[in-house]
């Protein structure tokens, strides 16, 4: 699959991973709400490793600098 994420948009994915992994092993977030957020949590840092968003593909979104090919 064709990387779509920038490397900011892939930054931002993995602070706020971790930011919400902190409040779960932290025990401030609980029940329902920690559930959300852990699958959140976890769904943003898939795709920061991998680069690559399902959900920009539909709208044709990508973050990611253009190369220019100088040949």
């Amino acid at each position: 699959m064709k990387m779509n994420m920038g490397s900011w948009d892939r930054t931002i994915r993995l602070v706020l991973a971790v930011a919400v992994a902190i409040l779960l092993l932290t025990k401030v977030i609980h029940g329902t709400l920690a559930v959300i957020l852990g699958g959140l949590a976890a769904i943003f840092f898939v795709t920061a490793a991998c680069g690559v968003c399902l959900l920009y593909f539909p709208f044709r979104i990508s973050t990611r600098k253009k190369t220019s090919d100088k040949s």
